[in-house]
């Protein structure tokens, strides 16, 4: 910081009472030396960047900063104020104040300035060396790292006491050559910036003085590295110290945890260590987490590469899919009220009456259009969202843009979201200089990994996927007779292979990406329509076997059957799990039995669909309906008419029907322990 801070920045006597008067007190030096071209344009940024979030952190200490066009040259300037100011610290005003200021565009700068001085606030001594000095020219080689602070009686009896509890601590350690107890922590914050590695610093810091082994995983806006298995599973304890959520926290179920604030991990750090250790000693754990999201969980050390590939994908297409649901379903509205030629409707800017019907349908399928425009960049951009966190959004989505506007479709969507998050994934595991940290995943790693999945996108292998894309386009539209049928009845097993699982999305999400164009060829709508019909056979056969056959059934399955009539109406195939999951060797095969069938039949019955999904509710947009209807009917009574057959095939317990008691044959009894699914 050498060139951004002169003592001419510096006012050890700042006598504002308010932190706009503070901040314009700082600027107006930055003014006068140059460093600010208009006071006021500069000051409405920094109470911009204010109004987000507040600066005041704990200790008594604000860091007021922004980017602004009136700044020509980085630049920091530092206030003293007797009285203190509220910069919104929870413990009160601030003491210390650091105005940050730096070009339009200039992140690095910002970012750069930001983390010095972050790093620097975490030493008292460099802290209460500001508060005793008593001029501007060395308060300013304090801050720019001229001159060392000299140590206060206050500030050495600190870390004395600290070096000899570590003593202690090492000499416990050493009894009967024992492990030092440890610890892993992770830190997050709502930036990912600042905060997140102070907290990070203090933490390792307090650990070195308790003694402790003390390992920190900061989750920041550079995505964040796994700390190894192996470390988590030795560590005693864990710290979480975040104001965000902690990604893949099932990691760390089942042992003593301490969960607070990341301000708490940055001002002390040494309480929770304290804390945390009593709850060790204690045998005090935490339960194991629930499953998280997919993109929280799209890559755990240890996984195998198909596993890690799979929730990629799955991530990608978790986000795709509301977008498939509102853009088709809109477009579908828009077909049904104004017709196929609404397609060629004038833009609804130019002309819209609010009166005409075929007006609102043109609004409809013009926002259904927008909508579906966005299938393929957020594919892309989620992928790489799985695979390398928050860094890979920027060049997923510019290079799903890009197969879009190459006509790559959705084969080049896959492929984009991989290239970015692996391209990302490779530069994170560039080693860089501590200092230059911060600017990573706002500067460096945008444009590099932009810069290289567009180029391997409009050069390299745009133009063969576009091909391919071409390919399986004209292959389906090519699609007629047996063909067309053998197709439905293999995408009818996939959807009720799993039921909402993996297979089933993946037959799902060939279906939608088919019709995720303004106009959609015929067979590309049947394949919908047949994907559809199959997905709602598995609850509605369920619902169906345990109203002709209830005593085959549980008590709580027939409740789940008549919840599965909606369910299944509804096209969620998951309404059959709870069944499935009971009885899987019989309830699965004869779902897939039926799925097939009325895949099939769809196919042959030429019936279309334009929207993703909708179940009966989108019956009046299906083309064939009363056929369509007959297919999903023949498969649900298929699939019901298997589940009854399978299970009454199995051995009553003995007795009970003789008793005349109501039979609940799915149930083994204890006596002869017969399996559920045998």
């Amino acid at each position: 910081m050498s060139e951004m801070i002169t003592a001419d920045l510096v006012d050890l006597d700042l006598s504002a009472d308010t932190k706009e008067a503070a901040a314009r007190a700082l600027a107006e030096r930055m003014v006068a030396q140059g460093r600010v071209t208009d006071l006021e344009g500069f000051l409405a940024d920094v109470a911009a960047r204010e109004a987000q979030m507040p600066t005041g952190l704990d200790g008594g200490i604000g860091i007021p900063h922004c980017r602004s066009e009136y700044v020509t040259e980085p630049s920091l300037a530092f206030g003293r104020s007797a009285e203190g100011i509220d910069f919104g610290a929870p413990d009160g005003p601030a003491d210390l104040i650091f105005l940050i200021a730096a070009p339009a565009g200039a992140d690095d700068a910002h970012l750069t300035i930001l983390s010095a001085l972050a790093r620097q606030l975490m030493n008292a001594e460099f802290t209460s060396a500001l508060r005793a000095v008593g001029d501007a020219e060395s308060a300013a080689a304090l801050i720019r790292g001229d001159e060392t602070p000299s140590a206060s009686e206050d500030s050495v009896a600190t870390p004395a006491a600290a070096s000899a509890g570590a003593a202690t601590g090492s000499t416990a350690a050493d009894d009967g050559d024992a492990q030092p107890f440890r610890i892993v922590a992770v830190t997050s914050c709502p930036t990912g910036i600042a905060h997140t590695y102070m907290a990070a610093e203090a933490l390792e810091n307090a650990g070195r003085d308790a003694g402790v082994e003390l390992v920190v995983e900061p989750q920041g806006s550079a995505g964040f590295t796994r700390l190894d298995p192996a470390v988590i599973a030795a560590a005693d304890a864990v710290i979480f110290a975040h104001d965000v959520p902690v990604r893949e926290k099932e990691r760390f179920a089942g042992k003593p945890t301490v969960d607070v604030g990341v301000k708490a991990g940055i001002n002390r750090p040494a309480e929770l260590i304290s804390e945390v250790r009593g709850k060790a000693e204690r045998g005090e754990v935490t339960a194991g987490s629930g499953a998280a999201t997919p993109v929280e969980r799209g890559g755990e050390a240890g996984e195998g590469y198909g596993s890690k590939l799979r929730k990629w994908l799955m991530s990608g297409v978790s986000y795709m899919v509301p977008f498939v649901a509102a853009g088709g379903l809109l477009i579908a509205l828009g077909f049904a009220i104004g017709g196929y030629e609404i397609k060629s409707a004038p833009s609804v800017m130019d002309h819209f009456v609010w009166t005409q019907t075929d007006s609102w349908a043109a609004l409809m399928f013009q926002i259904g259009a927008v909508a579906f425009g966005f299938l393929v960049p957020v594919l892309a951009g989620y992928i790489a969202y799985g695979m390398a966190d928050r860094p890979g959004l920027v060049p997923g989505f510019v290079g799903g843009m890009i197969a879009s506007t190459i006509n790559a479709g959705f084969l080049g969507g896959l492929a984009a979201g991989l290239i970015a998050g692996g391209v990302v994934l490779a530069i994170q595991k560039v080693k860089i200089p501590k200092a230059v940290r911060g600017i990573m995943p706002v500067v460096v790693i945008p444009l590099i990994s932009t810069a290289i999945v567009g180029f391997l996108m409009f050069v390299v292998i745009g133009k063969p996927i576009a091909s391919a894309q071409k390919g399986m386009t004209d292959w389906l539209n090519g699609l007629s007779g047996s063909n067309a049928i053998l197709l439905g009845a293999l995408l009818g097993l996939m959807m009720c292979f799993d039921l909402g699982g993996p297979v089933n999305k993946v037959a799902y999400t060939f279906a939608t990406a088919g019709i995720a164009v303004s106009n959609p060829s015929d067979s590309a709508m049947k394949i919908m329509a047949a994907v559809m019909a199959a997905g709602m056979v598995p609850p509605l056969a369920m619902a169906l076997a345990t109203t002709v056959r209830g005593k085959l059934f549980t008590e709580t399955e027939r409740e789940n059957g008549k919840a599965a009539w909606v369910l299944g109406a509804s096209f969620i195939s998951e309404g059959a799990i709870p069944f499935a999951a009971a009885d899987p060797l019989r309830v699965i095969p004869s779902a897939m039995v039926g799925g097939a069938i009325t895949g099939s039949l769809s196919m042959a019955f030429g019936a279309t669909l334009r929207a993703p999904h909708g179940g009966i509710f989108v019956v009046p947009l299906i083309g064939h309906a009363f056929l369509y209807l007959i297919a999903i009917a023949v498969g649900m009574c298929v699939s019901a008419a298997l589940v009854v057959v399978l299970k009454g095939m199995r051995k009553s317990p003995a007795g009970s029907a003789a008793a005349g008691a109501p039979e609940d044959i799915s149930a083994p009894t204890a006596d002869k322990k017969q399996p559920v699914a045998a």
